[in-house]
C-alpha cells in the first residue's frame, strides 16, 4: 500500500497568480512563499515571498522585511479562489514547493491517494486550463526502495494511445519483435512514416514522465 503521492504542475500565464506577476516584472525569481491558514470567517489568509528586486507595491502588497538586497512583502488574500495555491488549499493539499520564474508557476503538492489527486488535479485544470502535469511519483510501500512514477497518459491524443496500444498488442516493443511498422501501419490504415510519428510523439512524451 503506497503512502502518498508527490505531484508536480506548472502554469504558463504570468496572471495565473499575482506572485508570478510581480516576479515577472521584476525579471527575478520566487522560489519560497509562506501561507497562512485562515483563522477565521473573518480574517484573510495571507502569503509571503521573498524576492531580490523592489517591486512596485498595491493595495494587497506589502512590504514588511528587508535585508541587503532580499525584500520580503505580504500578499493579502481576497474570497474565493483565484490561484492555483488556494485552490489545492481547498483540498487540504499545501504547497511543498513554488517556484515563479519567466512567467511559468512550478508548484510541487502531495495527495494522500490517487483518488484525491484525480479529484485535485481535475479541479486544477477546471480552474486552470493551461495547467500542464509535469510528474506523479508514488511513495513506495512498506520498506520497498523502488521508484514508482505515475505516468500521465491524458498528454497523448486519442490517435497516438491507439498506435502505441496496438503496437504493443502486436509484439513492436518486443525483441525479437513480433510485428514491424508496415504491418502495424496496415492494421490501422495509415502510413508507415504516420505510424512512426505517432509512436515517437508519444515516446518522447510518456518517456518525459518516466526520466
Amino acid at each position: 500500500m503506497s503512502s502518498g503521492i508527490r505531484a508536480t504542475v506548472t502554469f504558463s500565464t504570468p496572471d495565473i497568480c499575482p506572485i508570478v506577476e510581480h516576479a515577472t516584472a521584476a525579471g527575478a525569481t520566487v522560489d519560497s512563499v509562506v501561507t497562512s491558514v485562515r483563522p477565521s470567517a473573518d480574517a484573510r489568509s495571507a502569503t509571503e515571498f521573498a524576492i531580490d528586486e523592489a517591486v512596485e507595491t498595491e493595495t494587497d502588497l506589502t512590504p514588511v522585511f528587508s535585508h541587503g538586497s532580499t525584500q520580503r512583502y505580504r500578499l493579502t488574500h481576497e474570497d474565493g479562489v483565484s490561484c492555483p495555491c488556494e485552490c489545492l488549499g481547498q483540498f487540504g493539499c499545501p504547497v511543498t514547493r513554488y517556484v515563479a520564474r519567466e512567467g511559468r508557476l512550478t508548484v510541487v503538492f502531495h495527495a494522500a491517494d490517487y483518488d484525491e489527486l484525480q479529484t485535485v488535479v481535475a479541479e486544477l485544470r477546471d480552474r486552470f486550463p493551461d495547467v500542464d502535469i509535469k510528474r506523479f511519483v508514488r511513495a513506495p510501500a512498506g520498506e520497498s526502495d523502488q521508484d514508482t512514477v505515475l505516468v500521465d497518459r491524458s498528454k497523448l491524443t486519442e490517435r497516438q494511445l491507439q498506435v502505441l496500444e496496438r503496437a504493443h498488442e502486436m509484439g513492436y516493443f518486443e525483441h525479437p519483435r513480433r510485428a514491424n511498422a508496415t504491418e502495424i501501419a496496415a492494421e490501422l490504415d495509415i502510413d508507415p512514416s504516420t505510424l512512426r510519428e505517432h509512436l515517437s510523439a508519444a515516446e518522447t512524451k510518456l518517456l518525459g514522465d518516466v526520466l
